[in-house]
This record gives structure tokens, sequence and C-alpha cells, in this order.
């Protein structure tokens, strides 16, 4: 016969076994697997709302939570991307063009300034106006050629991309029906005690709604002001410009000023005074007040993660995931600390007892 005990070992293993199987199956889909769970669990509170007002028919609720993500989320992405690669082609063509004038008003900007500055930059060996002109342009090429092979890419995979769309959307319907049912089971299946699932399940719905929410709605309404006054000042590929600042503004420390101050300084050295202080003036105000102010309201203080944390996770999750490490690489640190904090608490219980016994 058997012992129990070597049932139990056995089916531990197994159960180890067929997870990783699982999940090496289901890598291929990652993306999409990932993204339904994040939506579902941004929109939990839109799906209750509805399913309250739907009288409890589930079926019903998801299909209109599901149109509503649809309608804010899926559609203006779909449309902000299609005229960021027209920009970025429109942007590369114009730079080229362009090259020569803006050698020559370099040019100009380095004889206006003093014999101290030119040391340096000799020291920098950024004084050779015709090596900094080759530097761009071949610069300008290799973007046009990564921009290039990237468009065929997504060319060549649209049957890919559109599958894992479809399973998103797919999986994110069930996730937002069945949601509650399979946090339940979720929570149950997780081998602590109550205290310590609370805070497991808290730290990973609290990171993920403030990074999704918070820190996205913060890069839209960054990126959409930048946007809004380029355009304004008449600032060529101002749809690019808000992209990027939109992009860099999801970084702690780094943030959208690395794009309009570079062009507010280009403005004010090529002679454009009232441009430039106009950019500094509402990018230096209301950008960054954006910043300060609607970031501790829409992601508070509850991630309590350092900011050099989140950076250092943010890029780390970045360069293993792409785009989607921006979520994934601070939701990581969070359960990070959270697991090292519940094995201390752990530990020091173990030694009280101890001691008490």
């Amino acid at each position: 016969m058997t012992s129990h005990s070597d049932q139990r070992k056995f089916f531990h293993l197994m159960l180890f076994v067929v997870t990783v199987v699982f999940g090496w199956i289901l890598f291929p889909l990652f993306g999409a697997i990932f993204w339904g769970t994040i939506l579902a669990v941004l929109f939990l509170p839109v799906q209750r709302r509805m399913l309250g007002r739907l009288r409890g028919r589930r079926n019903l609720a998801a299909i209109a939570t599901l149109a509503l993500i649809m309608l804010i989320v899926i559609l203006p992405l779909t449309l902000v991307v299609g005229m960021l690669t027209q920009e970025i082609s429109t942007a590369l063509v114009r730079f080229r063009a362009d090259l020569p004038q803006l050698t020559i008003a370099f040019q100009q900007l380095l004889d206006r300034m003093p014999a101290n500055v030119h040391r340096l930059m000799d020291l920098a060996g950024v004084q050779d106006v015709n090596a900094i002109q080759q530097k761009l342009a071949d610069g300008a090429a290799q973007i046009g050629r990564l921009v290039a092979v990237h468009l065929l890419s997504i060319g060549q995979n649209t049957a890919q991309l559109l599958v894992s769309f479809g399973v998103m959307l797919y999986l994110l319907f069930f996730l937002l029906r069945d949601g509650m049912i399979l946090g339940t089971m979720v929570r149950r299946a997780i081998p602590l005690d109550e205290r310590h699932k609370s805070q497991l399940l808290r730290q990973f719905t609290t990171v993920v709604r403030a990074t999704v929410k918070g820190n996205i709605a913060v890069a839209v309404v960054q990126g959409l002001l930048g946007g809004f006054i380029f355009a304004v000042l008449g600032i060529q590929g101002f749809v690019l410009a808000a992209v990027v600042m939109a992009f860099l503004s999801l970084l702690p420390a780094v943030g959208a000023a690395v794009v309009w101050v570079p062009v507010g300084v280009w403005l004010l050295a090529s002679g454009e005074v009232w441009r430039g202080v106009v950019l500094f003036a509402f990018c230096g105000t209301i950008v960054s007040l954006v910043d300060n102010v609607l970031r501790p309201i829409l992601v508070g203080k509850d991630t309590k993660l350092p900011d050099w944390v989140v950076l250092i996770s943010t890029l780390g999750g970045m360069s293993l995931f792409g785009l989607t490490g921006f979520v994934i690489g601070p939701l990581i640190a969070a359960l990070f600390i959270a697991s090292w904090n519940i094995f201390t608490r752990l530990r020091d219980d173990d030694a009280n007892q101890a001691d008490a016994g």
C-alpha cells in the first residue's frame, strides 16, 4: 500500500509539473492573457455597477462593460497608433530635408557662444559641424530602417495580432463575468492564512490599479497638454511629441521634460524667443503641475514603493517584457516586498512562540 505521505509528495510533484507545462503552453499568448487580466481587474468596479443596474444578468453586464472598454480604451489607442506611425514617417522625411538648414542654424549658434563654451565643446568632440551632420543623417537613416522593419513585421504578423486581440477580448469577457468567482477560487488555493492572503491580493490590485489607472491617466493628460502647446506654437510633429512625452511621464525622475526642455532651448537659441518662453512657461507650470497634483490623487501612497524602486523595476520590466513591463516591473517589485514582509512576520511569530514555549 502506498503511504499517505508518498501520495502527497507525488501529487505535489505532479501539480508543479502540470502548472509549469500549462504556463509554457500559454506563454505564446502571454500578452493577450496579461492585458485581459489587467483590464478585468481595472474595470471590475464598473462590472459590479453594471451588474447592479442590469439586475444580476452577468452576461449582459459583461458585454456592456466590454463595449465600454472598446470605446474608451481600445479604439482611441488604435487611432493614436495609426497617427503616430504616419507622424514618424513624415518627421523622418522632413528631418532629412531640413538637415542642411539645421546645420547652418547650429553653426550660427556656435558662432555666438563664448570661448569657454567652445573649449568645452572641443573637449566633448561636438565642435565639428560636418561630423555632427553626418551622425544625424546616419541616425535618421537607422531610425527609418528600424521603423520600416517594425512596420513590415506588423504587416507580416497581422494574423497573429488579430488572434491575440481576439483571445484578449474573449478572455476579458469571461474574466469580467466570472471574475468574482475566480477571485474566490484563487484566494482559497493560496496556502496562506487569511491575513497574509488579504495583504498579497490587496497589494496586487492596488499596484495594478495605481500603475494602470493613475500613471496612464497622468501620462495621457501630460501628453495631450504637451501636444496641444506644440500644435498651438506651430511646432511640427506635435503628435509624435505628445506620444513621447506621455511615454516618458511613466518613468519617475525622467518625465516629459526630456522632450520639451531641449525643444524650448532650441527655440530660444534659434531666435524664436517668444515661442520658447511660452513653451517653457506652459510646460514648466501646467504640465509639471499635472504630475505634482494629479499623480498623488490617482496613484496615492498605497503602493508604498519608493520612487527609485518604481524607476528601476519599470526600466527592468520594460527591458524584459517590452511596453507591458511598465506594469509587470512595479507589480513584481510590490509582490517581492510584500512577500518578504510576510516571511519576516512569520519568522518573528515562530520566534515568539519558541520563546513563549
